[in-house]
């Protein structure tokens, strides 16, 4: 059995992930539920969520809509109470180097992963609606990459998940300095806890609610997790981006 949540995981807040995880490790545990002792920190994440012994994990919308969404339990999503948002939502800040706008630097845009709703999903859907198409010159692998491609010039356009940027931000990553935030995506659902198929999602919430309201004010602090909200499935009926290939080069 396995536990893993990697989306946000930094070297800075681990303390404050593990706390977390023992947290709902006890109350799912108290709920008659088995899970491990540690959280596994090393794993890849796409392999931990076609585990058919996961206990817990954290997705993003898009893996989760693309390739998950029958194999696993959605549980619910992590609010983080980014602004413009909705409780359980998150969206993305387009960033560049100059001001302007998102078409203005399109021609050259910089996506963490072609499976990411907040480096590349979110982002292609709002510039259709905008009538315009991101070109991505570089998949970087991380929303970091991504900052510093846009600071080194590699790209003139990124998005990058909000919650990210405060990590960033937490962090002290001096190529904000140099960049400008010149838009933000429509939101969508936040990353989201799932277990394994076929398992009732409601002692998982419940359990995962407890812990984060039982959360030390420092490591609540460090996380910003404030809750988990459950979303119908409904919320997540969002199309899938244009395909990749008619735009990575």
């Amino acid at each position: 059995m396995i536990a893993s949540l990697p989306m946000y995981a930094r070297a800075f807040n681990r303390a404050a992930h593990d706390a977390l995880w023992h947290l709902i490790r006890d109350e799912l545990r108290d709920r008659g539920i088995t899970a491990p002792d540690q959280l596994d920190h090393n794993i890849d994440y796409m392999e931990v969520w076609d585990r058919d012994d996961l206990v817990l994990g954290h997705i993003c919308n898009l893996p989760y809509r693309a390739l998950f969404r029958d194999k696993v339990t959605l549980i619910g999503a992590s609010d983080y109470g980014l602004p413009d948002c909705p409780a359980g939502y998150y969206n993305s800040l387009f960033i560049a180097r100059s001001p302007g706008t998102p078409a203005d630097f399109a021609a050259r845009y910089a996506c963490n992963d072609l499976l990411s709703q907040s480096g590349y999903g979110a982002a292609q859907l709002w510039a259709q609606r905008e009538r315009f198409t991101l070109n991505v010159v570089t998949v970087t692998g991380s929303h970091n990459a991504s900052i510093a491609a846009v600071a080194k010039g590699t790209a003139d356009l990124a998005s990058i998940d909000a919650q990210t940027w405060r990590l960033e931000q937490a962090e002290g990553n001096p190529r904000l300095r140099d960049l400008h935030i010149i838009g933000q995506t429509s939101a969508s659902p936040g990353m989201s806890f799932i277990t394994r198929r076929d398992q009732d999602p409601a002692p998982y919430r419940d359990a995962i609610d407890a812990a984060i309201n039982g959360l030390p004010r420092a490591h609540r602090q460090v996380l910003g997790l404030r809750a988990i909200v459950s979303l119908s499935e409904d919320a997540y009926d969002i199309p899938l981006p244009p395909k990749p290939e008619a735009f990575a080069h």
